[in-house]
């Protein structure tokens, strides 16, 4: 046995509040990894409705990684919320036509931040806010009800509105290894043999690990 088969929508019977949400998203332009599993009492297979504001014209990117925990209400805000803001007003005249489309800002004056990436291995919280063009790293925390404004470094727990650092939950040296050792990518039947060694902390275990 080698664990839950990240081909299953649910992965835990009789459980459909958790679904490895690989399966069920639609748009292109969001991209999940394997395991990843967002957790909704309400509609889990829904994952699609908390990625706002994201419009195939723009073309940027949400990309999660492997093995992510993504909470109940977890939000994206993609790069179609953007307003111009380079003039006196920010209101979205042109959306509304009859004359006022002559006003529609051209691409390279709306606001663009880019991909929004979350790296593998992170734990999202409930109700939390990624903000467009975030790169969230490798084993980061994102605690409940956070607004993610700015990049986050791997291994590091972030809190508050806007976030800020709380910790780095390892040493810059033990992260540098974990970041190079990248567990995640094993195949899984050596992920399943070593699971003891992944969710200790003892770094010589896991080096060594075959």
């Amino acid at each position: 046995m080698y664990g839950a088969d990240p081909k299953d929508k649910h992965p835990m019977k009789g459980f459909p509040q958790i679904c490895f949400i690989q399966n069920t998203v639609q748009n292109p332009n969001i991209i999940i990894g394997d395991y990843t599993y967002y957790d909704d009492p309400e509609d889990s297979e829904n994952f699609e409705r908390n990625v706002l504001y994201h419009f195939d014209f723009i073309g940027d990117r949400l990309i999660i990684g492997k093995f992510c925990a993504i909470a109940t209400g977890v939000k994206f805000i993609m790069n179609g919320a953007n307003h111009k803001l380079s003039g006196f007003s920010t209101y979205p005249f042109n959306i509304f036509g009859n004359g006022w489309e002559t006003v529609t800002p051209v691409p390279q004056e709306l606001p663009y931040k880019g991909d929004t990436v979350i790296g593998n291995d992170v734990w999202l919280g409930y109700e939390a806010m990624i903000m467009p063009g975030v790169q969230i790293g490798d084993g980061a925390i994102v605690a409940a009800k956070s607004v993610v404004t700015k990049d986050v470094p791997a291994y590091t727990i972030v809190g508050g509105n806007p976030a800020k650092p709380i910790r780095q939950r390892f040493s810059d040296e033990v992260v540098q290894e974990l970041l190079s050792i990248a567990w995640w990518n094993w195949d899984i039947q050596k992920i399943t043999r070593n699971l003891d060694k992944i969710v200790s902390a003892d770094l010589d275990a896991l080096r060594a690990c075959e």
